[in-house]
């Protein structure tokens, strides 16, 4: 395999709304995420992930675009921008844009223009359709935000398109015009000096409307063939593109380099293994030797063509120690596990903001709290075709995506040190416990553990390269796994539960002296029979 800079990168994702605000106006913005880059310097990570900070009206919180080539003034300016890339560059940091291509606002100009007439030059950057003849929508496909995807337009007397909200319509793939803009776009932020782009829902640009399809269409592959051609393709970038319906066989097409389409992509099976039947409003325990099975079959079929992207949580999922962990009792001993599960992995890793801290979930009391506009279209969905507000609040608190968007907690002052105005959506009330500040105070914080766990994958190759050979995958409670080369053997061994487990090892692991490379409870230096493990103990060893 040929080695690429971003194989032992460590990439952390920043939802900038809601990482630091420098003007107190109650929004984070590019200004706090460069007041910040030293202490990301000191977790060790190569690669910002950089949430949308475009010009947007901010109906999907910038996933709404309305102009690729300007920064929404909540967030700063341009020079703010370029004063970001320049100021992490100069710390051995590069930024990954968050671009979304699937659709825009509906206040970009081509919208505007495209709806003034049918005659505009920009009418078919869009998707637009007749109503049938008793006047309902063209196709029964749904919004991903609930309700239907076609939206009835007054003043055209025609539907258009979204996938998402009714404000962001979904452009028009099979046109080639609207091919030649989004590279143009994407070139001129390739010369800015930016490190690659996360390219948002991209398995929906080959949708092909009128058969039904929307993820996964014929014209997906050949379509990133040539973005990857006319863009980014014969630069040193990284890319990872947001596949809900990736199949191992899919993201070897997306990230085999031989196919030259992205470098990596985002595969959601082990998170919708607690949705029951797909539905997130649904949630159900984790099934811990199901999401072994998921994550090793990861593993092993992109072992040697393609390439894993290894996440536990970002912008639109509830925080793992909450999910997976024990965000109570257990909440720092759970931590340190689920991060050295992760790290150890084959694949790039990826650190949502505060994951590195520990933070949690939060319980708003009322729905009035809630900021998301999927959170609160499903509440009124749900709600008013029968079921009950105390079931969608437990979800919400379970599952809903502002778990991930409370402001990161820097300290214990008023507003967790997030800003001394009013957030723009309130702070979690435990941050005058779970902060960056008194992390950094305790050598034995998650901080530090994290910091560990990307040191030990830019020292040891094995970590990267390595095979990834499954251990006790019968086990209920138990992830394990070895990681070996030519040079190295490495196990790793955590324990998912809160209960004390005796494990019985495989005839090849025992009676053998190891080195722990890190705990998150007690070194271990030599292996029996069987082992002993605490309540969320985990550890990798080096045999």
């Amino acid at each position: 395999m040929e080695k690429r800079w971003w194989h032992d990168s460590v990439v952390y994702q920043i939802y900038p709304r809601s990482f630091c605000d420098s003007n107190n106006d109650g929004i984070g913005d590019l200004q706090g995420i460069i007041s910040k880059l030293d202490y990301l310097q000191n977790l060790g990570i190569d690669v910002i992930w950089l949430s949308p900070v475009y010009q947007s009206p901010m109906d999907d919180n910038g996933y709404d675009i309305s102009d690729y080539q300007a920064i929404a003034p909540e967030f700063g300016t341009m020079d703010d921008m370029r004063d970001l890339i320049e100021q992490a560059k100069l710390r051995g940091i590069r930024i990954v844009m968050d671009l979304v291509v699937n659709h825009t606002s509906d206040e970009h100009p081509w919208f505007v223009d495209a709806k003034q007439s049918p005659d505009s030059d920009y009418r078919d950057f869009y998707i637009w359709r007749d109503a049938n003849p008793d006047g309902t929508p063209p196709s029964d496909i749904d919004s991903i935000f609930g309700g239907s995807a076609w939206q009835w337009d007054e003043e055209n007397q025609q539907y258009f398109f979204h996938l998402f909200s009714k404000r962001q319509p979904d452009l028009n793939w099979e046109n080639p015009r609207v091919h030649d803009q989004v590279f143009a776009m994407m070139n001129w932020w390739i010369d800015q000096g930016i490190g690659g782009f996360r390219l948002d829902v991209i398995d929906l640009i080959g949708k092909e409307i009128d058969k039904g399809v929307t993820g996964n269409g014929e014209r997906l592959h050949p379509l990133l063939h040539k973005m990857n051609k006319a863009t980014f393709g014969d630069k040193d970038l990284l890319t990872v593109g947001e596949t809900w319906g990736a199949t191992p066989e899919i993201a070897k097409l997306y990230s085999d380099p031989a196919r030259e389409e992205l470098s990596m992509v985002f595969q959601f099976e082990h998170i919708t293994l607690t949705w029951q039947n797909g539905d997130k409003w649904q949630p159900i325990p984790l099934d811990l030797k199901q999401f072994k099975q998921v994550l090793t079959k990861w593993q092993v079929e992109l072992s040697n063509q393609g390439w894993n992207s290894l996440f536990w949580n970002n912008h639109d999922l509830p925080r793992v120690v909450s999910k997976y962990g024990c965000d109570k009792e257990y909440r720092v001993e759970s931590a340190k596990m689920l991060a050295t599960t992760l790290h150890f992995m084959k694949g790039t890793p990826y650190i949502f903001q505060g994951e590195e801290i520990g933070m949690t979930n939060v319980a708003f009391d009322s729905i009035e709290q809630y900021k998301d506009i999927e959170t609160l279209n499903f509440y009124k969905v749900k709600t008013e075709s029968g079921v009950s507000h105390e079931h969608m609040m437990s979800a919400i608190h379970e599952n809903g995506r502002d778990n991930a968007r409370t402001p990161m907690q820097w300290n214990n002052d008023h507003h967790a040190g997030f800003t001394n105005a009013t957030p723009w959506i309130e702070v979690n009330p435990n941050y005058p416990e779970i902060n960056v500040a008194a992390a950094l105070e305790d050598r034995h914080s998650i901080f530090y553990h994290y910091k560990q766990l990307v040191s030990l994958r830019k020292a040891h190759p094995v970590v990267v390269y390595g095979d990834f050979i499954p251990l006790l995958e019968e086990h209920p409670q138990v992830f394990a796994y070895e990681r070996k080369d030519d040079q190295q053997h490495l196990m790793v061994v955590s324990n998912f539960s809160a209960e004390t487990l005796t494990v019985e090892l495989p005839e090849h692991l025992r009676q053998r002296n190891v080195t722990t490379l890190i705990t998150n409870i007690e070194p271990v230096t030599a292996l029996a029979e069987e082992i002993t493990l605490q309540p969320y103990e985990s550890y990798a060893l080096m045999l």
